[in-house]
């Protein structure tokens, strides 16, 4: 069976990487299909795959601006000869689940969340441009981008969503059904550890829909010890607000990061996720979560048990929750147990009997040559 991944770009090893990661795993050798890549803060284990971009990484200054090339990114995934494949597997949180397929190729969309710029834009402040005209311009794109996702999920067979959450997204947005298989989360790489904590952690990507403002706020008023590790727009705005007690140790490499999960009080997860990855690690590691009880957290944590969560999105919500948070409430080896409901094992278990099932009612890879194809 011939297999072929799509994923929206290659510029860090986030969450949605470690899932194509995953996939390569149980698909050794296939190809993936992307936008572009950017392999300054990739590790090298990346440079091994067969990565194949679209016209855009040739495109001027992209490293610097690649975020106003969004428009062009359905014309790059439609660019893609992807014939002779039995299934294309879209890792898909914007455009990547609208490539071209014939009716010999399944389109199997593990999907992150619909494209958040089309059906989301309040969560990116960048698009309330105060300039009249500018405003107008984004809201001419948005509109485009939204026109265009909507038609694009007709060309998947079956979604896949990474939670409910998300699940509900696509019943909204796309009037599609999906299935629910969570993502990876590499638990062994998190273990207990016995050490003095004094400081609570922060692992996010300092942009807007994040609300990292909120930890900040919170503990500059606390003057708690607060780390905060990631970079992104957000980072100079974050460090005028922040007060002494607060460090930004900017990127961390991976290799260091288990450390410091592990040594952690808790870990602060201040925003709404799709699912939330980090907390998932923070568990496996024995640490305790503060966090929105709002979003992919829900899904993953238990409040009172692995987490202590906060219903409002305002800093006075999550000073209260920490008012309420008491590290002798946790049990190490109990936080860690639970997540390791999550683990990459169970995920390619999952994903792999969830392919095979559609593969072999459609007739694909092989199985049951000449057989019509049924498409949902």
């Amino acid at each position: 069976m011939r297999v072929a991944i799509a994923h929206e770009w290659l510029t860090t090893l986030g969450g949605s990487e470690r899932v194509v990661e995953t996939l390569l795993e149980e698909y050794p050798g296939a190809p993936v299909y992307t936008t572009f890549l950017s392999d300054r803060n990739l590790p090298e284990s990346v440079r091994s795959w067969d990565v194949r971009t679209s016209f855009v990484q040739k495109l001027p200054l992209l490293h610097r601006v690649s975020q106003k090339y969004i428009p062009l990114f359905p014309l790059a995934f439609e660019s893609f000869d992807l014939t002779g494949y039995d299934i294309v597997i879209t890792s898909s949180s914007a455009c990547s689940k609208g490539v071209l397929t014939g009716p010999e190729t399944l389109n199997i969309c593990y999907c992150y969340t619909p494209l958040r710029y089309a059906w989301q834009p309040h969560l990116d402040q960048r698009l309330g441009n105060a300039n009249p005209l500018v405003k107008a311009g984004n809201d001419l794109v948005v509109h485009y981008l939204r026109l265009w996702d909507r038609l694009a999920s007709d060309r998947v067979d079956h979604f896949i969503a990474i939670s409910d959450h998300v699940a509900a997204r696509i019943a909204k947005f796309y009037r599609r059904e999906s299935a629910v298989i969570y993502p990876p989360v590499d638990v062994g790489r998190y273990p207990v550890i016995d050490c003095h904590r004094n400081y609570f952690l922060v692992v996010s990507r300092l942009v807007p829909y994040k609300r990292v403002e909120l930890a900040v706020e919170a503990f500059t008023r606390l003057d708690l010890p607060l780390k905060i590790v990631g970079e992104g727009p957000e980072k100079a705005r974050l460090q005028a607000m922040a007060g002494p007690n607060i460090e930004f140790l900017g990127f961390v490499p991976e290799a260091d990061l288990p450390g410091l999960v592990s040594g952690c009080l808790a870990l602060i997860f201040p925003g709404e996720e799709d699912f939330g990855i980090v907390p998932v690690e923070a568990m496996a590691a024995g640490r305790p979560v503060v966090g929105l009880a709002r979003g992919g957290l829900t899904e993953s944590a238990v409040d009172g048990k692995t987490a202590v969560m906060f219903p409002e999105p305002t800093a006075e919500s999550l000073i209260d929750a920490l008012s309420r948070f008491k590290p002798g409430d946790f049990d190490p080896a109990r936080l860690s147990k639970h997540a390791a409901k999550f683990s990459k094992e169970r995920f390619k278990r999952e994903f792999s009997a969830f392919v095979a099932a559609k593969a072999k009612e459609a007739g694909v890879g092989g199985a049951g040559k000449g057989a019509s194809r049924k498409r949902k």
